[in-house]
């Protein structure tokens, strides 16, 4: 793996910081009760999770705040964009089944990018917690963190929204396809 410098420039991170206010102000509901200074300083003290949430900005994810944990006293991100990722879709689960895949290999898997950008894909748990902040995954799908007893059959789950309803399917972790990508989670 190449050595990537995770920070950004004095202008990326006002540019980025000024686009996650933007999007704090205007989804309250996601966050009620967290002030965007408090967010703020927290994020400007750690450049390392502002590159992760360059990151999910980059790849088409609108990350914003969706919870506080006050035992670690971290605010929590999900990507929040109506559908997958654009600039994370049509990739399989993880790296053993990129390498599986004998031919017609996809770009990339899901677990892999999510550890590239410092990001965890979504649990199921959280997934059904995004879904409580709107209507997400209506037209696409998103792979979660699939159990270790799953994905050692070969398999990975992935969820979408349909006819009112969060669904959890599961595939083959090898498959992909243009309408599939993931949501990451990122801590701060």
């Amino acid at each position: 793996m190449k050595s990537i410098n995770k920070e950004l420039s004095a202008e990326q991170r006002d540019e980025l910081l000024a686009t996650l206010k933007a999007r704090f102000e205007k989804n309250m509901n996601r966050h009620t009760g967290i002030e965007w200074a408090n967010v703020q300083a927290k994020l400007v003290a750690t450049p390392e999770k502002l590159w992760s949430l360059d990151e999910m900005e980059i790849t088409g994810g609108e990350p914003d705040v969706v919870g506080y944990d006050e035992k670690a006293s971290k605010y929590i991100f999900y990507d929040c964009t109506a559908e997958s990722p654009k600039g994370r879709r049509s990739i399989c689960y993880d790296h053993e089944a990129l390498e599986a895949r004998k031919e017609h290999k996809p770009a990339n898997s899901a677990v892999e990018m999510a550890r590239d950008m410092g990001v965890e894909l979504l649990t199921e748990e959280q997934y059904r917690e995004l879904q409580k902040l709107g209507k997400f995954d209506t037209k696409t799908s998103s792979w979660i963190k699939t159990p270790a007893d799953i994905r050692k059959l070969g398999g990975a789950i992935f969820a979408d929204f349909r006819y009112g309803t969060i669904f959890i399917y599961h595939n083959g972790a090898e498959s992909y396809y243009a309408g599939r990508g993931f949501r990451g989670a990122l801590r701060v």
